[in-house]
């Protein structure tokens, strides 16, 4: 590896932590409640479960890549707030099959919502180009980071 080349890798991975630091900071600091309605955890399982339809708790924890006691102690948590509901596995009598509800529905379009404003405010200035460029590379690093996950 050249120096150039351990120069841009520096770069990046300086880039990517300071992004979760500074997305994090600035999700707990901004004003709107919308933000706040749900943790980062909940919000991920909902957006999943949103797109993807009803999973059981082992086919949720592969693709989010977590723990499946992690999983559990969330969803158990999102039940209890009325996001998810259970139902009987029709494929497997002895599990469960999470559904989000239509208020888990309601506060994870919410967060949404919120989120892509900020975004929109954060990158006003920028040209159509560049926050498509942005939204490729990021979609990039992330299948890259789920490819590697998944060969472990």
């Amino acid at each position: 590896m050249s120096d150039d080349d351990e120069r841009t890798l520096g770069r990046i991975e300086t880039e990517v932590a300071l992004l979760m630091r500074f997305g994090e900071a600035t999700r707990r600091a901004t004003g709107t409640a919308e933000h706040r309605v749900l943790d980062r955890a909940a919000y991920v399982i909902l957006r999943h479960l949103d797109a993807a339809g009803p999973q059981n708790v082992s086919a949720l924890a592969a693709q989010l890549n977590l723990d499946g006691s992690t999983v559990t102690r969330q969803v158990s948590a999102l039940q209890r707030d009325g996001l998810i509901t259970r139902t009987p596995d029709p494929s497997d009598g002895r599990g469960t099959v999470i559904s989000p509800t239509a208020a888990g529905l309601q506060r994870m379009a919410a967060v949404r919502s919120a989120r892509t404003r900020l975004y929109g405010e954060l990158l006003a200035d920028w040209s159509d180009e560049d926050q498509a460029a942005l939204a490729t590379l990021l979609g990039r690093l992330n299948q890259a980071l789920v490819n590697r996950n998944r060969r472990r």
